[in-house]
């Protein structure tokens, strides 16, 4: 390896480095978000929010779904893909959440569930194109 090799590792090290942090994030706050729709009781839920609490029960469950696809693809390398794919479907959930939040509270609020939106948006692209996780056969065939 030379000088030239260890100088295009570094920034790529770096960029999975900052993914894994977001990865790490956003999978906190989903799973958190997730389990607290799935074990409020239904008065607090329809308390906060004029959808029902079916729909809602099923973003919890999304949600909860979303944040396990962020981490154990990788951690476990099981179907890496699926990490880009638990992250665009995060960023659907979050399109529809500054929807819901414009059209009711204003666009001030919604800027928190926006920046949540392009930080999927960013690790769903990240682990997509530019720093993929490695599969197992990848791993061995580098060994």
């Amino acid at each position: 390896m030379n000088s030239h090799d260890r100088i295009e590792i570094r920034p790529r090290r770096a960029a999975t480095a900052l993914v894994w942090t977001a990865q790490a994030l956003l999978a906190a706050l989903f799973l958190f978000a997730g389990v607290m729709k799935l074990v409020l009781p239904a008065q607090v839920l329809t308390a906060q929010s004029h959808l029902s609490v079916a729909f809602l029960r099923f973003i919890g469950v999304c949600e909860t779904l979303g944040a396990l696809g962020l981490i154990l693809p990788g951690l476990l390398r099981i179907r890496t893909g699926l990490t880009s794919i638990a992250a665009a479907g995060l960023s659907i959930i979050m399109i529809g959440a500054v929807t819901v939040t414009v059209a009711s509270m204003g666009v001030a609020p919604a800027v928190f569930p926006l920046v949540v939106g392009a930080l999927t948006s960013t690790v769903a692209y990240a682990r997509w194109r530019r720093v993929p996780l490695a599969s197992p056969h990848a791993l061995s065939a580098a060994a």
